[in-house]
C-alpha cells in the first residue's frame, strides 16, 4: 500500500496494491494492521455507501460535531469523485485551508479524513457509487455542514454553481463565517 500525506499531513492518500490478471483485479482496500503501521489507526464501526445518479452531484461539506466526530476512510466504487477536506479546527496552522483529490474506480485511491474536518465531494461521471468507513455511528444532533461553495474558502470544485445537484440540505448550509467549529 502507498501512503502519501497531502498539503495537510494528517489528511492522506492511500493506494493499496492491486493484483490483476485477464479476469480482472483483487486488492485489499483495508487491513487495521498496515493502515496503523501507516498512521491511520481508527477502529471503524460503520461502513456508508452512498450512489449519485448524475455527474455535478455535491455531498458535503459535512461534520459530526464531537462527542462523535467522525474519522472517514473513503474510496469510489464506481466512476470518480473530487474529494474534499477542509480543516475546521480551531487550533491548527491549516485551520480554514483545504486539500482535494481524485478518487476513482479505476484508479483505487483512498483518502483518510480525520476528525476535526469538514468532508465533502462532488461525482465526476454519471452512476457513481461512494463507499466509506467511519469511527463513530451517526448522530443526528451531532451531524452539521457549511455551505460547499463558500468563497471565503474557496475551494475549487472544477465545476460551475450551475452544473451541480445539491440536497435541500446542502443548499441551505450555513456560510464558513457562520461556522462555530466544535473542534
Amino acid at each position: 500500500m502507498d501512503v502519501q500525506s497531502l498539503a495537510i499531513p494528517e489528511v492522506k492518500l492511500i493506494t493499496p496494491r492491486r493484483f490483476s490478471d485477464d479476469r480482472g483485479f483483487f486488492s485489499e482496500t483495508y487491513n487495521a494492521r498496515a493502515f496503523a503501521q501507516a498512521g491511520v489507526d481508527c477502529a471503524f464501526v460503520q461502513d456508508n455507501h452512498s450512489y449519485s445518479a448524475k455527474t455535478g452531484t455535491v455531498r458535503g461539506l459535512h461534520y459530526q460535531a464531537p462527542p462523535h466526530a467522525q474519522s472517514k476512510l473513503v474510496r469510489v466504487l464506481r466512476g470518480s469523485i473530487i474529494d474534499v477536506a477542509v480543516d475546521a479546527r480551531k487550533s491548527s496552522p491549516t485551520y480554514g485551508q483545504w486539500v482535494k483529490a481524485e478518487l476513482s474506480a479505476e484508479n483505487g485511491v483512498q483518502i483518510f479524513v480525520p476528525k476535526g474536518f469538514l468532508h465533502g465531494f462532488i461525482t465526476l461521471e454519471p452512476e457513481t457509487e461512494v463507499a466509506y468507513k467511519v469511527d463513530a455511528f451517526y448522530d443526528g444532533p451531532s451531524d452539521g455542514s457549511v455551505k460547499w461553495n463558500d468563497p471565503d474558502l474557496g475551494i475549487d470544485w472544477g465545476v460551475s454553481d450551475k452544473d451541480t445537484s445539491l440536497s435541500d440540505k446542502d443548499a441551505s448550509a450555513p456560510a464558513w463565517a457562520a461556522f462555530k467549529s466544535p473542534y
